[in-house]
């Protein structure tokens, strides 16, 4: 599954970055239903993606996308308890998914430490593979994600896939439990290198120079074990939707 080639977009600021991919998600998910009678979107937590939830929600045209025909996943989910200010989806919540008109059923939240799995991360990270399965099509472990939207780590991480980690060698499941993470919290759940990969499009969207080392690495052909965010790519389409300050060490090294 090599998927796509990375295609960079650089934007000026972090604001016009949000804005403009805000829009770009409005364009896609509204073809994707043109096409189909559901769409698949995969968001993740982290400043810059909450930035484009925030972009997206104001946006004027949000609603010309049949929300209630949307699924929503996570990229990764950090295993702590629900309604902690920790989880990725009460930022999203609060960023973007309380104003929507989403079908209940159609919000798959990664489960929390105090559900009904207890502490087990191996056996929440094992229920989420198995409701991917079941809204795949037959034959497939997880479905054609029409987008997902990546943020990336100072170090190279996605979703909660780290560098050198020993999760990394446990890719051939869907999704997986992740310990002893090298950011807190240490216990997580993620979605594998695979899965990611049956995604349509994959949107990296890097902001600061503080991302600008990592945003290089991953695009010089690192090895997604010692970058990871090099690994994901689209079958479609791989972006990389930056800001001119992520793009830093990366113009540097093109010499532009």
């Amino acid at each position: 599954m090599m998927g796509a080639d990375p295609e960079v977009i650089v934007e000026v600021s972090a604001d016009t970055l949000a804005q403009r991919t805000a829009g770009r998600s409005v364009r896609t998910l509204v073809a994707a239903l043109s096409e189909r009678p559901v769409a698949h979107l995969v968001i993740t937590g982290g400043g810059i993606l909450e930035q484009v939830m925030r972009a997206l929600r104001d946006a004027k045209d949000r609603d010309d996308i049949d929300w209630s025909r949307v699924h929503v996943w996570w990229g990764d989910e950090r295993f702590v308890p629900s309604g902690s200010e920790d989880r990725n989806d009460l930022a999203a919540d609060r960023a973007l998914l309380d104003a929507l008109s989403l079908n209940p059923a159609h919000v798959h939240r990664m489960p929390a430490s105090d559900g009904s799995y207890g502490k087990d991360v191996d056996a929440a990270a094992a229920a989420y593979a198995a409701e991917l399965a079941a809204v795949a099509e037959p034959g497939a472990d997880v479905p054609a994600f029409d987008v997902v939207l990546l943020g990336l780590g100072p170090d190279g991480h996605c979703a909660s896939l780290f560098p050198h980690h020993p999760s990394l060698q446990h890719q051939h499941t869907s999704v997986i439990g992740v310990r002893d993470s090298p950011k807190p919290p240490p216990t997580r759940i993620s979605l594998t290198f695979n899965t990611l990969g049956a995604a349509s499009e994959i949107w990296f969207i890097a902001s600061g120079t503080a991302k600008s080392h990592a945003v290089a690495m991953a695009l010089s052909g690192a090895d997604r074990t010692d970058v990871p965010s090099a690994g994901p790519r689209g079958q479609q389409r791989t972006l990389w939707l930056i800001d001119r300050e992520a793009e830093t060490e990366l113009a540097q090294m093109s010499g532009n």
